[in-house]
């Protein structure tokens, strides 16, 4: 890791909002390496394209964000509709977000859905230890990409 992207405010709420503009910066950057400053090492996540629970960053990247971002484009989490909460160790917050998905023609839809995360301080960093990425329901599963 980096640590370019690292957030080590003190307050918990701050932490969440910084790590969810992290996202909103390098989502639509495809910027993978700065993205794992924010995660730890040993960090489990669900995800819209990684069906199964990743366990480990480098599975969460290749299966999650490798496959996904580049499919997708308009990424942006909402920042008004975080909630969250935390401790001097342990953060958590939920927000939802927007993008634009392709079908396998290649055609854009809407493509909504909601994101959760658990923060853990280690060594002066705030660190996701389980992220939930996911489409809000009756949205198409996969984006394929534009054509």
């Amino acid at each position: 890791m980096k640590n370019e992207s690292a957030i080590t405010v003190d307050d918990p709420l701050q932490a969440v909002q910084e790590w969810f503009r992290t996202i909103n910066r390098n989502c639509p950057a495809l910027d993978y390496d700065s993205t794992e400053d924010i995660f730890a090492p040993d960090v489990i996540g669900f995800g819209t394209r990684a069906l199964q629970v990743q366990t480990g960053l480098e599975p969460l990247r290749r299966n999650q964000w490798e496959r996904l971002w580049p499919t997708i484009r308009d990424y942006k989490i909402d920042m008004d509709s975080v909630h969250a909460g935390g401790s001097d160790t342990l953060a958590w917050g939920v927000a939802v977000w927007t993008s634009t998905g392709f079908d396998e023609q290649g055609r854009s839809y809407p493509r909504p859905g909601r994101v959760t995360t658990i923060l853990e301080r280690r060594d002066g960093r705030w660190l996701s230890v389980h992220t939930h990425f996911s489409v809000v329901p009756g949205t198409p599963p996969f984006s394929y990409g534009p054509k």
